[in-house]
């Protein structure tokens, strides 16, 4: 029987789960979530905001998040890669463009993890230059491991350590995105940097 493109098998897949350590279940994530949609509805349920979620990581934080927004908006989604140090609008590919256009839009950029911040800042740079008129960010989880980061994120629905997060939208090697709640492996197995 021919490997996923993962590359590994169903039983190493749920080995690896087996090893991870919990950090957060569905019904803390789901209360986090509620929480940051109320603040969201504060600051732009009165502004008609273009929502714009980063593939394929906010899928889920996305898909939880919007049906608490009960305000107009317009909503699309990006994907993108991104290559260098720089933050630059230059530096980053789209492998999804949004259809909606920004120009003088005020909007808000859905994102699975704030780790080094790199790509956010230049998908943020890219929107300005292309003239919305305000860009907010807001992420399910932002990694603390002290480094400055060129960006923080509007609205932060949780801390992660400095370790490799998986699940809720997260991969690891690829799977378990769909997982409801957070996991981390363990220490010894966190040498690889996480999910961008």
């Amino acid at each position: 029987m021919a490997l996923p493109s993962s590359g590994i098998s169903r039983e190493e897949a749920l080995a690896l789960l087996a090893g991870a350590d919990k950090l957060y279940d569905a019904t803390e994530l789901a209360q986090v979530v509620s929480d940051m949609a109320v603040r969201i509805t504060q600051d732009l349920g009165g502004r008609y905001p273009l929502v714009l979620s980063v593939m394929g990581g906010a899928v889920v934080f996305t898909g939880h998040l919007l049906p608490l927004l009960a305000f107009p908006l317009d909503f699309d989604v990006l994907k993108v890669s991104r290559y260098g140090l720089n933050t630059g609008g230059g530096d980053i590919t789209w492998a999804l463009r949004p259809r909606s256009a920004v120009q003088g839009r005020v909007v808000l950029v859905l994102d699975d993890i704030l780790d080094e911040g790199e790509t956010l800042a230049a998908i943020r740079q890219v929107l300005l230059e292309e003239g919305a008129s305000e860009v907010f960010t807001a992420v399910m989880t932002d990694k603390d491991h002290g480094r400055d980061k060129p960006l923080h994120a509007d609205y932060v629905g949780i801390r992660v350590p400095d370790r490799y997060v998986f699940g809720y939208g997260m991969d690891v090697h690829g799977l378990w995105r769909n997982l409801p709640d957070i996991y981390a492996l363990p220490q010894a197995a966190t040498s690889t940097s996480a999910t961008a």
